[in-house]
């Protein structure tokens, strides 16, 4: 079982939640931490979750997973609402008209605020598109932000918009071919039909010849 697929039965389901989309980050700075309070707990690695619950009305939730070296289960450390996201910042400066993927993103909240590096730039892209989306549906007070985001991570070509689409075209195109082989095919049609009635035509004239010189 993947980490991902273990967070959302061991964190998640417990709590009637569906897990939407998790990404491995690492901090991009060092966050001050008084000595006594890491424990003594070691390396840990950290997911950052998006979560809706199964219960109408739907409540969504991003959530701080940890996993501890030595250790098999994964720990909730802070939650927030969808509603306390404040911005989310791709962190992609180049304005080309084809920037490139990077890893590293922000999340600004009402009271945190926290720069990551995803494992990948595809994960993180995956992150920020899915995010994205369930905010436009479920935030209920003013949307946040999105800054420095590529334009395919927003708008309305989420991951399954985007397959649709290339479902929808398959299905035009093989319309369209349809369409073209039925045109020639009644072209063709209609010139058997034509070529049948000048058959016709001829075999009656050479009838009426063939009683004339008999006579």
């Amino acid at each position: 079982m993947s980490a991902k697929s273990a967070i959302n039965k061991e964190v998640f389901t417990p709590h009637d939640e569906k897990m939407l989309v998790a990404v491995q980050v690492k901090r991009r700075t060092k966050k001050k931490i008084p000595f006594l309070a890491t424990g003594g707990q070691g390396d840990y690695m950290t997911f950052i979750c998006l979560s809706v619950t199964n219960k109408k009305p739907s409540h969504v939730s991003i959530t701080k997973v940890k996993q501890f070296q030595g250790s098999l289960s994964f720990s909730k450390r802070s939650m927030w609402t969808i509603d306390q996201l404040r911005q989310v910042n791709g962190c992609d400066p180049n304005r080309s008209l084809f920037p490139k993927d990077c890893p590293e993103f922000d999340l600004a909240f009402d009271n945190a605020f926290d720069q990551w590096v995803a494992g990948s730039a595809g994960e993180k892209c995956t992150f920020i598109q899915i995010l994205h989306h369930t905010c436009q549906r479920y935030s209920s007070q003013s949307k946040p932000e999105f800054v420095n985001c590529q334009p395919k991570l927003l708008g309305g070509n989420s991951i399954l918009h985007s397959a649709a689409d290339s479902v929808t075209s398959a299905v035009q195109k093989a319309s369209q071919a349809l369409n073209e082989r039925g045109e020639r095919l009644g072209r063709a049609e209609e010139k058997t039909g034509e070529m049948k009635n000048s058959a016709e035509q001829f075999a009656v004239t050479a009838h009426k010849l063939a009683m004339k010189h008999k006579c």
